[in-house]
């Protein structure tokens, strides 16, 4: 039975895009339920990670990265964020104390401003900064706004979680859970398969490449002795893109491939057969037909 002061809530954590936020849930949920990658707005929709404890369950929102939009894809973008802002009990301000605040960062304290949750400043990639120049590289990010709590941490190398965890959990109403304690997402397993494709994308191409791909699921069949059969289509926006997707006798798209493969497995508990095809869909980003048929829909209300 529950202790009467179990608590859980809905923790939104904002930032500018290449923060860290995903690194941050998947370190904290124990699992990988977000993409990460070094490329800025990797995070295109609404991820809930789902931390259960004996006496808390946090369920942490991931969201696009705060930027300034320059198509119809970064406008679902930050209208995912914005949304995401009200429905939070406690909010978490990410900040990458290893550079200097920036136009996206101030623009990110005034969205976390609208929020009557309590509201907490991380500082992460702390362990990019000297020991003796830490608080000096978080001092200007401090002095954007007031919050509740100021946090160092370092999502890569898991430094100082123990302590953000509890400052959560201190501000978190008592309540019962809100999904089941081996939950860690809620998204369906095609979503996550999808990402898993997209994320080797980002890995293994440069330049403009890795904003201009989306990744559709288009067959899902189970077949004998553990094994799936999963197809899988990249679209991009140039018929010069899908050339070096596809790269010299196909080498490139065989490399994505087995990389993402590994992952899906590893997901699954099963055998992959993963078949990748390549498509173009001219200027998708800024068409809101194709947004819609990619799933970037942002839901009315």
């Amino acid at each position: 039975m529950l202790s009467t002061t179990f608590r859980s809530g809905f923790v939104t954590v904002l930032g500018k895009p290449n923060v860290g936020k995903s690194t941050l849930i998947n370190a904290l949920v124990g699992q990988k339920v977000a993409i990460v990658s070094e490329k800025p707005q990797t995070t295109r929709h609404r991820l809930l990670g789902v931390l259960t404890r004996p006496e808390h369950q946090i369920v942490f929102i991931d969201t696009p990265g705060v930027h300034q939009p320059r198509h119809k894809l970064g406008e679902y973008m930050l209208a995912v964020a914005r949304r995401a802002v009200p429905d939070a009990d406690v909010l978490l301000v990410m900040v990458d104390i290893s550079r200097p605040p920036s136009d996206e960062d101030e623009a990110t304290v005034r969205l976390a401003t609208q929020a009557k949750a309590p509201r907490l400043l991380v500082g992460n990639k702390a362990d990019l900064v000297a020991r003796d120049k830490v608080d000096e590289a978080f001092r200007p990010y401090r002095e954007l706004g007031d919050f509740d709590a100021y946090l160092l941490i370092s999502a890569l190398k898991g430094k100082n979680l123990d302590e953000l965890e509890a400052a959560i959990v201190e501000r978190l109403p008592e309540g019962p859970p809100y999904f089941p304690a081996d939950m860690v997402t809620d998204q369906p397993e095609q979503f996550l398969v999808a990402e898993l494709v997209r994320e080797q994308v980002l890995h293994y191409t440069r330049q403009e490449i890795p904003h201009s791909v989306a990744v559709t699921i288009t067959d899902w069949t189970p077949r004998p002795e553990n094994m799936v059969h999963i197809a899988a289509t990249i679209f991009v926006e140039k018929d010069s893109q899908k050339g070096i997707i596809i790269g010299a006798g196909g080498e490139m798209l065989k490399r994505i491939g087995q990389t993402a493969r590994q992952g899906i497995e590893l997901l699954i508990g099963s055998k992959v057969y993963l078949e990748l095809w390549v498509k173009v869909a001219h200027g998708w980003r800024k068409d809101e037909a194709a947004l819609r048929q990619f799933g970037y829909v942002v839901p009315k209300g």
